[in-house]
């Protein structure tokens, strides 16, 4: 009967068995490799040489750049590779109009043109260790509140006990929604230099219309050095600095690429979920998604209307357009991913299974659908309203306006405070244009009005901004009066201008600001948002956090025979899988690389996204290929595989059989970017920069081969 019943079971579970079975999924924790699964699918190569704290190894040569990218360490001279996306903003900052680096790439011909980036960082882990049973000692039945400020002391604790060097750092992160936790061991370097970046005719090809697709032409790299004092050690910028000597560095192959080659990317993905309960699956595809993507729309057709016709513009906007752009279409294949790969219906199949084996968990099941059934109008006006204060720029202005004000009535804008403030400003200003964003914010006042239920906005909001032309005149009118949008004066000055001489007096800018309309509207939706949303949402979400971390529990309990990672936490992770085309539509079968040919079929003289210098069409025609032509007798540009990746993976290395750098990852494919939710191998693909294409614009395009002198490349 036992015998039976386990039978049965088994082909109950086998369906979403199969459909969650990550087979090369993953994004492991370097120090819990799935070391079998690895060399079954061809890693020549040990799980100690990809991490070992007690002496080189490959992750030595991996870090995360500027807190939210990776990048590798390809030379004995601390000399890294990036994507030219996770470089975008220290290119863009180093560009005027005269010099448009952007526009016109930027090659340094030796060290002293290397170019310092002030704020920029590259974080080392120097080791990773489980402190599951330390962190949660303590904490056996107490509620939530209770359990967190015993976990909160026990950190600082482990911390201490840790004793780290003076230029380092602790950092206790938790995974499977805090059944686990890990201390990291970081080292920050704070002096990086920008070493070389193809136009972005090149590092940005395709733009905004090939983002997320393939085929991909994109030749997304970019090139940076660390710097250290003379022990090697981090140090704030100084013209005495030295480079890096790192550890370790990765060798560089140029070898051809076979279908079904073993691969594996290391880097720091952002966020991923992995394991949520099908409620939140079902919301996240009919409800939040589709709102961001709606705002964000908006946001993007307005800004790239005045992009495309003024240099200016173009350059102030470029980053954060890039950035926008970027989840707004990531969305909408996440979503179409989802129904594709029959997401919902097939998590539903397997919590059902689980849930027949497993009494507590059904109820966590059940529990689950209740709080983000309730949640749900909630977390539609939290999708709306952040959308809104992230696009709406003037908003967000008026918003810390409305801080600044508060703090200054309650005695805390002492002079440290305020000069933060100051500086705050002056950075986004910087990159600002009220005119401009007045056109955002009238649209999307009339997008917020018509989409929002009328008991979640201040009164008479529907009725005053429902209309998006009549918006367009008022509050073009309040931006053209207001000192905050930068077009009015106070003492003689405008926050562009003289930022000082607008603060010289406090009471009476304070006076003049509670007056602007423009903050009134900003105090109105936020006091109506905080009041009918917020809160609600904010307890709702407490309670989802806190049946998830059990969930989490008895999912591992219930289901033995899956083998489970950690969501990613913008963590050090190791993922790997093989070379790979796809199949994602009927019909439609994809290689799994592209070449410069590509390119010079997409070419559009003088197009805001498919042009192409002059010299890289000379190089083509005369097939000036060097060692970097495969066997086709082309440069290979890009290619995918099965590696399970996400944002934060940008800039990571992708790696072959035995270590060597093959490829730099940049993307995913539009059909599979579900897969921070639900990885399915039929269409998750990651896409990366062939390292063939990156030598190949160093040494022919940008004849920087001081630079290939420094590296070691495998023939």
């Amino acid at each position: 009967m036992l015998k039976n019943k386990n039978i049965l079971l088994s082909a109950v579970l086998l369906p979403a068995a199969m459909a969650f079975a990550q087979q090369n999924g993953g994004m492991w924790i370097p120090t819990e490799l799935n070391e079998k699964e690895m060399k079954d699918l061809g890693m020549k190569i040990s799980a100690k040489q990809i991490f070992d704290p007690t002496k080189p190894s490959i992750k030595d040569a991996v870090v995360q750049f500027d807190g939210g990218c990776t990048a590798e360490i390809i030379s004995p001279k601390g000399l890294i590779l990036t994507n030219h996306h996770c470089g975008y903003d220290n290119i863009q900052s180093h560009s005027t109009v005269e010099n448009d680096l952007l526009t016109n790439g930027f090659w340094a011909k030796n060290p002293s043109e290397e170019l310092p980036n002030p704020g920029v960082t590259v974080d080392f882990i120097s080791d990773i260790k489980e402190v599951t049973a330390q962190v949660l000692a303590g904490t056996n039945g107490l509620d939530q509140k209770a359990a967190q400020e015993i976990i909160n002391k026990n950190i600082e604790e482990v911390k201490a006990s840790l004793k780290p060097e003076s230029w380092q750092r602790i950092l206790i992160k938790p995974v499977y929604y805090g059944n686990k936790y890990y201390a990291y061991i970081i080292e920050t370097y704070k002096d990086i230099r920008l070493v070389g970046a193809p136009p972005q005719s090149i590092g940005k090809f395709g733009s905004d219309t090939d983002n997320w697709v393939w085929p991909r032409h994109t030749g997304d790299f970019s090139m940076f050095r660390i710097y250290a004092d003379k022990n090697n050690r981090p140090a704030e910028y100084s013209k005495d600095n030295i480079p890096y000597k790192p550890k370790y560095f990765l060798p560089i192959s140029i070898k051809d690429k076979q279908e079904n080659d073993f691969t594996f990317v290391y880097g720091f993905p952002g966020r991923t979920t992995e394991y949520l309960p099908s409620i939140a699956i079902e919301k996240i595809m009919n409800d939040t998604d589709p709102a961001r993507i709606a705002v964000r729309e908006i946001a993007l057709k307005t800004l790239d209307e005045k992009m495309r016709t003024d240099a200016e513009t173009r350059i102030k906007y470029a980053s954060k357009y890039a950035s926008v752009a970027n989840y707004w279409k990531k969305w909408m294949g996440e979503v179409e991913g989802l129904k594709k790969s029959n997401a919902l219906e097939n998590k539903r199949l397997y919590e059902q299974s689980l849930a027949a084996k497993s009494p507590e968990l059904k109820n966590s099941l059940d529990e689950l659908k209740r709080l983000y059934t309730e949640q749900a109008p909630y977390a539609l006006n939290n999708a709306y309203y952040t959308e809104l204060l992230r696009n709406a720029e003037t908003l967000n202005l008026a918003n810390r306006f409305l801080n600044y004000s508060a703090s200054l009535e309650q005695g805390k804008m002492d002079d440290k405070v305020l000069a933060k403030f100051k500086n705050e400003l002056s950075a986004f200003y910087k990159d600002y244009s009220g005119e401009l964003d007045a056109k955002v914010t009238a649209k999307l006042l009339a997008l917020y009005a018509n989409k929002v239920p009328a008991q979640y906005l201040p009164e008479g909001f529907k009725q005053n901004f429902s209309d998006a032309n009549k918006n367009l005149e008022t509050i073009e009118n309040w931006s053209i009066n207001s000192i905050i949008s930068g077009r009015n004066s106070l003492n003689g000055a405008t926050v562009y201008t003289n930022i000082d001489n607008v603060f010289a007096n406090q009471n009476q800018l304070v006076s003049i600001i509670k007056k602007d309309p423009l903050i009134s509207l900003m105090a109105s939706l936020k006091e109506a948002y905080l009041k009918n949303a917020d809160s609600k949402y904010t307890m709702l979400q407490s309670q989802i956090d806190a049946i998830q971390k059990k969930y989490m529990a008895q999912l591992m309990q219930a289901d033995q025979n899956r083998k489970f990672f950690p969501d990613a936490n913008s963590t050090m992770r190791v993922t790997y899988g093989k070379v790979k085309g796809s199949n994602p539509r009927d019909g439609v079968f994809y290689k799994f690389q592209t070449h410069l040919a590509g390119v010079m079929e997409k070419y559009l003289p003088g197009d805001y996204e498919f042009d192409v210098p002059k010299k890289l069409i000379d190089l083509y025609n005369k097939k000036d290929f060097g060692i970097y032509k495969d066997k086709t007798g082309d440069v290979p540009v890009a290619f995918t595989a099965t590696n399970h990746t996400t944002g934060g993976n940008s800039g990571s290395p992708a790696l072959d059989a035995y270590g060597n750098l093959i490829g730099l990852n940049f993307d995913r494919q539009w059909e599979g970017t579900m897969s921070d939710i639900n990885y399915d191998q039929k269409y998750s693909r990651n896409i990366m920069v062939d390292t063939k294409y990156i030598l190949f614009v160093i040494d022919k395009f940008a004849d920087s081969k001081w630079l290939l002198n420094e590296m070691k490349i495998v023939k």
